[in-house]
């Protein structure tokens, strides 16, 4: 299996020799060079096309976001932002980053992120599939469901892809997404979320819950026509009588 080539795009010295220093016991990686400001880095990308890009926001001249739309007509890499501000990561995910890390990241952070990189490299060359398409390009967004959020927890920014969640559930002008036994909380109207996300597999089943029913094990009736809705994860919710045709529709099944 051929390595995976990396270029690492930071104006500050010690923060290029960190990434330097994480990557070096990596067998798959092969780092092909280092820039420390956007000109350098839009040459060095289109002279060796990198798989990855581990890219600096705020630099000297042009920003990180500048690069990317200088070689937005060149084999995109998968990239991962490194930034000490949280306040780009809308605009991080609007460029189909694939990871955001905040600075100063620590070393099991930066691991979790070029593991997703390399499982999504990965499956780009399996697949035949470019990894922005993988990621959902930005020319479509706007065309289809909502496919990725962005979320901040801990001090930390995740990009969570929506098929990995279970439920939603209303909380005033937030939603909590609900990934298991993690609750990542979003300043969004589910009423919003739910117009944004795909109607195949999100539905609503009460005023304040949006149900992925594909996680739906089992069904049982209450009264009033009302049924709990049980989660693989044992996770019970109401389905109100509102919603029951919708739910009915979508399962091909009555009850």
């Amino acid at each position: 299996m051929r390595k995976l080539c990396a270029l690492i795009v930071d104006d500050e010295p010690l923060a290029r020799e960190r990434v330097r220093r994480l990557l070096a016991d990596d067998e798959e990686i092969e780092i092909v060079g280092e820039c420390a400001d956007a000109f350098a880095a839009i040459k060095t990308i289109n002279e060796h096309a990198p798989d990855l890009l581990f890219l600096d926001v705020q630099m000297p001249g042009k920003d990180g976001f500048a690069v990317l739309d200088e070689i937005k007509n060149a084999r995109a890499p998968v990239v991962i932002f490194l930034t000490a501000y949280d306040q780009y990561a809308v605009r991080a995910f609007e460029a189909c980053a694939l990871d955001y890390l905040l600075k100063p990241f620590d070393e099991e952070r930066f691991t979790k992120a070029l593991a997703r990189a390399k499982a999504q490299l990965r499956r780009a060359e399996e697949t035949g599939e470019t990894t922005a398409a993988l990621l959902g390009a930005q020319e479509t967004r706007g065309c289809g469901p909502l496919e990725r959020v962005v979320v901040k927890t801990g001090g930390r920014i995740f990009f969570l892809k929506t098929s990995e969640v279970d439920w939603i559930e209303a909380y005033g002008n937030y939603v909590r997404l609900h990934v298991g036994q993690t609750a990542y909380l979003l300043r969004e109207p589910i009423s919003s979320l739910e117009a944004q996300v795909d109607s195949n597999r999100f539905l609503r089943i009460h005023r304040s819950a949006l149900v992925n029913i594909e996680r739906i094990r089992e069904m049982q009736p209450m009264f009033h026509g009302q049924y709990v809705v049980i989660l693989h994860d044992g996770t019970r919710l109401t389905l109100s009588r509102r919603y029951r045709s919708k739910l009915q529709k979508s399962l091909g099944k009555a009850f």
